[in-house]
């Protein structure tokens, strides 16, 4: 994909995600979501990683940085009228399965060596639990992590261009819905990545935005 196809899908992307925040009725930013600002150490990545005294993230917060949040019925989503609903308001055409454990994928340490690298997708990256638990780590506009706990229901969408990184927790098992709009692409650009487009692009329209926030708001 060129740069300039990448540049035109994400700012379609970014606008589009914007758009939504204020005026899709499915989305409910109050809903609740577990999530809060990390510690960084040398303990198991798979741990919660919360610190002392703890900080928790509200869904809002989240919202502010780009990353929003359906809360669904993962035992109905093959039917689920919801579900439909985001992908045709959203364009998701394209949806694949992935089971992530050590029984059912290939040089699974390294696949989780991979998702756990700092990086950021031309694209946006949208998951659905089906089963099992994980998290997603983003950055906020002060380049602090925030650890995002998924479990089966949520569904979760991150911005293009927003840096992240993904890890099963303890359970060491995590059945993900991935969708997508268009032909999937699913490039990594590990960081540094400040004149990737998306990258570009976020910045433009979520943190420069977004300067005076701070968590809780």
């Amino acid at each position: 994909m060129d740069q300039t196809r990448i540049h035109f899908y994400t700012t379609q992307i970014i606008s589009s995600s914007i758009t939504k925040i204020a005026n899709n009725p499915e989305y409910n930013p109050s809903m609740a979501i577990e999530a809060w600002f990390m510690e960084e150490n040398d303990e198991d990545k798979r741990l919660p990683h919360h610190c002392n005294p703890k900080e928790f993230v509200s869904p809002d917060h989240l919202a502010d940085i780009g990353v929003l949040y359906w809360d669904l019925n993962p035992k109905v989503y093959e039917n689920d009228v919801k579900l439909q609903k985001i992908r045709q308001d959203r364009g998701y055409n394209y949806m694949d399965i992935l089971d992530l454990c050590p029984e059912k994928v290939e040089n699974y340490e390294q696949k989780l060596r991979n998702f756990y690298t700092e990086h950021i997708h031309a694209d946006e990256e949208i998951r659905y639990c089906l089963e099992g638990n994980g998290y997603f780590d983003v950055r906020d506009k002060d380049d602090r992590w925030i650890r995002i706990w998924i479990k089966p229901g949520d569904l979760i969408i991150l911005p293009a261009g927003i840096y992240h990184r993904f890890t099963l927790d303890t359970t060491n098992y995590i059945k993900l819905m991935r969708l997508f709009l268009g032909e999937p692409v699913w490039t990594a650009h590990n960081r540094p990545q400040d004149n990737h487009p998306s990258r570009r692009d976020y910045i433009k329209n979520f943190t420069d935005k977004n300067l005076g926030c701070s968590a809780g708001d």
